[in-house]
């Protein structure tokens, strides 16, 4: 019975979703972490009320008297002569550039957006202005969700453009939830571990006269 608690207790874990959702309103940015189904702000975090600066004491007349006394001239510091750094080698360096861009392409691919939610609502006194900037943004919002489709796994999204006569400015609220799983996001660190541990093995051979495997 014990095993099955911790089976349950791991796969639990494996599937718990970890990210972060960004909002913006009237109000300004918002930033929240996912951990499961707890969210907690991480931006803008709350004020801290200001401590009162402790009252200053009366200095007496010794100590005003030291104060104008003038200091002893100090010996100039003598500065330690920087050392010059030398570059590494550039054919050593692409391998692990190579490394770093595979991670955050498998990255993205196991990230998932559970909610995409976007409000653009036009503003305009004149009505040719509005429906002409009506129909460039529904036509820029058409090619920007294949690319993010084709980017990200979207769970679920709410796009929408409105129009407004009386607004002074084009507003925007919009909300996106970016999560991946603590099973994805191990496994992921995982296989890349190991990929770069052979990748600084590979060069360390090579720095010391081998044979680059």
């Amino acid at each position: 019975m014990g095993w099955l608690v911790t089976f349950g207790i791991l796969f639990l874990l494996a599937v718990l979703p970890l990210g972060v959702r960004v909002n913006y309103d009237d109000h300004g940015p918002l930033v929240k972490v996912i951990i499961g189904p707890i969210k907690f702000t991480v931006y803008p975090l709350p004020k801290k009320e200001k401590k009162k600066k402790p009252e200053k004491k009366q200095e007496t007349k010794e100590e005003k008297q030291e104060e104008t006394l003038p200091k002893p001239p100090q010996p100039p510091k003598q500065e330690k002569p920087k050392e010059k750094k030398q570059g590494g080698s550039l054919t050593d360096f692409i391998p692990f550039v190579k490394l770093i861009f595979r991670f955050l392409g498998d990255f993205r691919r196991k990230l998932r957006l559970d909610d995409l939610y976007l409000r653009l609502i036009l503003a305009s006194s004149d009505p040719c202005d509005l429906a002409v900037n009506y129909g460039k943004t529904w036509a820029a919002v058409g090619n920007l969700l294949p690319a993010l489709e084709k980017w990200f796994v979207i769970k679920k999204r709410d796009v929408e453009v409105e129009c407004d006569f009386t607004a002074s400015e084009t507003l925007v609220i919009a909300r996106i939830d970016v999560t991946i799983t603590l099973g994805r996001l191990l496994s992921l660190i995982a296989v890349y571990a190991v990929r770069a541990l052979k990748e600084y093995l590979n060069f360390r051979n090579k720095r010391k006269g081998g044979a680059a495997k």
